[in-house]
């Protein structure tokens, strides 16, 4: 890790889970979500990723290589990709076909990334079709697998994903914890750690993946990107009301009760029991919410702190104008 890396010598990315505001549409969440990538593109974000949630009030990303296809039309240099695609949820093939296809619609631009968990409840796994006798050892199996239906053609394969050869599109591996870490260090891959919802272990998997990193014929040398919250508004006071949302929608998470985003309150405090409190603050405990001068020096910190080559922000709230300012305002920190 380097205790020299400015803000200007990484890059800044967008994660979007096309949030369902309270009191509008699914339809208005696309709307917005293309709305935040053209925006973003322009105010140069390096990529737009979109997460992918079965089941779960609020969030929109369901289909997500749908939706990736819809933003990449709409957009035309910033690279658009999945953060990520649950693969247990899925046949490695049929996700080569469908990023496949995405690359030869959009050359250059699409990202894969991949993650282990499926991304729901267990009831729902067994809607999606999810193999529940696998065990972890599939994952890494089927990583290679949908890996290989990138490369080109040899002549001799028996199934082919005929959109996806000699695509070569690129995969990353994302996790909450040291596995995907511990793999993506041995498969020579780039690395998304999600702080933005599991800040605990995120320096230990930082360390585990650059420590143990094998160069492949992918990557030369380790590439570290980090999902992270971030509010920003024209002033402090503002930000810290426009991330009660958030912590909202955190709180939802722990009550159990999923919902859309809320909008902002005065104040938590008669909303939040202590103990809920402390969990939510805990799950949120890196991200950054304030004005521009708050975010440059919490972004700088967070950067000396991981060394991190990326930095991926996620920064839902409920006027889809507060939202677009917080990625403009970040993006103006980032340049200055």
């Amino acid at each position: 890790m380097s205790d020299t890396k400015k803000l200007s010598e990484i890059q800044l990315s967008v994660l979007d889970l096309a949030p369902i505001i309270d009191g509008k549409s699914v339809a208005d969440s696309f709307h917005n979500t293309l709305d935040l990538a053209q925006h973003t593109e322009k105010w140069g974000y390096n990529r737009y990723w979109l997460a992918e949630h079965h089941n779960l009030d609020g969030i929109a990303s369901s289909a997500t290589s749908v939706l990736i296809g819809y933003v990449a039309g709409g957009t035309k240099t910033i690279r658009v990709g999945s953060g990520g695609v649950m693969l247990p949820n899925h046949a490695p093939l049929v996700i080569a076909e469908q990023f496949g296809t995405l690359a030869h619609l959009y050359p250059g631009r699409i990202d894969l990334g991949l993650g282990r968990a499926p991304g729901t409840d267990r009831l729902t796994m067994h809607a999606l079709r999810r193999d529940m006798q696998g065990n972890e050892n599939d994952f890494p199996e089927n990583v290679r697998e949908l890996i290989g239906y990138f490369a080109k053609s040899h002549g001799h394969e028996r199934v082919r994903a005929i959109p996806a050869m000699g695509t070569e599109v690129p995969v990353w591996l994302l996790g909450s914890s040291l596995y995907s870490a511990q793999l993506a260090a041995v498969m020579g891959l780039p690395y998304s750690f999600a702080d933005h919802f599991a800040p605990e272990q995120m320096e230990e998997a930082i360390h585990v993946y650059r420590s143990g990193f094998q160069a492949s014929r992918y990557l030369k040398k380790p590439y570290v990107m980090v999902g992270l919250q971030v509010v920003a508004a024209d002033t402090s006071e503002k930000a810290q009301r426009l991330a009660t949302t958030l912590y909202l929608r955190f709180l939802g998470i722990i009550r159990n009760q999923r919902v859309n985003l809320l909008p902002p309150v005065s104040s938590m405090e008669q909303i939040w029991r202590p103990g809920e409190k402390e969990i939510v603050l805990s799950k949120l405990s890196n991200a950054i919410i304030g004005d521009k001068d708050e975010v440059k020096a919490g972004l700088e910190r967070f950067i000396q702190r991981t060394g991190a080559d990326e930095v991926m922000i996620l920064s839902d709230m409920y006027d889809h104008a507060d939202r677009l300012r917080s990625f403009e305002l970040t993006a103006e920190v980032w340049k200055s």
